[in-house]
């Protein structure tokens, strides 16, 4: 397993600073959703001096659900993919947009099935892979279409692409679901990559119910050796935090 921070780990610094915080702790990237935001080249240099890269960004858009803006996203999309290989960054992180009051749920569903199946294309030519992320509706993210892991699952295998996946947020589906490492471990096939924060808050493992020695842990034994992100805010100095992560609970996952 790979360890990433998020962006806004160190609140008000730049991506380059947090580039410098990701190699002095030994980590092996950033997640930085906002690309358009960057110049590209520049980032590229800096990041090729510094020895960390940005692993995932996020579509223009977040709209899989609506016909009526597919091309819009889809075009957002090509834009993304054009960022990625500038910046060398693999995976591309979407949502799918809010339920559409008045319209069949499976309606929406089918709509989302045919423009992920435009996407994949994008994304095997390119060798990218595009992460569609479940969110919960109960506390965040009220009305997201897309919540539950196994309707996620299902959208995957209808989709069938190996450049289609999940990124499966362990705070989310804590709220969503539970069921934690029952899910994070069965669908291990179908997911690109994890995000984990604790729950309730939001904030650095340990500081809620979440056991995650025991979630690492059997994210490990699946021979997962994808990125772990760490999209989370810090309860304390975000140094500290950190050094408190690597030993408290990397340490006792690879114990």
């Amino acid at each position: 397993m790979k360890f990433s921070l998020c962006i806004g780990a160190y609140p008000g610094k730049d991506i380059i600073y947090h580039l410098e915080k990701v190699k002095a702790h030994g980590f092996d990237g950033i997640e930085y959703y906002h690309w358009w935001d960057l110049e590209l080249n520049q980032i590229a240099r800096e990041q090729e001096r510094i020895g960390a890269g940005i692993i995932s960004t996020c579509t223009r858009y977040f709209n899989l659900v609506d016909p009526s803006k597919r091309e819009e996203y889809l075009s957002g999309l090509k834009e993304t993919i054009t960022a990625c290989k500038v910046l060398g960054t693999k995976a591309i992180i979407t949502q799918t947009g809010n339920f559409i009051e008045g319209v069949e749920r499976k309606t929406q569903y089918q709509a989302m099935i045919k423009t992920l199946k435009q996407c994949a294309d994008l994304c095997e030519e390119a060798n990218i892979v595009l992460e569609v992320e479940p969110l919960n509706g109960l506390v965040d993210h009220p009305g997201h279409f897309l919540q539950k892991s196994d309707e996620a699952i299902m959208m995957i295998d209808e989709v069938g692409s190996p450049n289609v996946k999940l990124v499966f947020d362990v705070y989310h589906q804590q709220i969503t679901e539970g069921n934690v490492i029952r899910n994070a471990t069965n669908y291990i096939q179908r997911i690109n990559h994890y995000h984990i924060a604790d729950n309730p808050g939001r904030n650095q493992p340990g500081t809620g119910e979440l056991n995650y020695v025991h979630i690492l842990k059997a994210i490990k034994n699946t021979g997962f050796d994808g990125f772990i992100g760490l999209e989370c805010g810090y309860t304390i100095d975000t140094d500290q935090a950190l050094k408190n992560f690597k030993e408290n609970i990397i340490k006792n996952v690879n114990a």
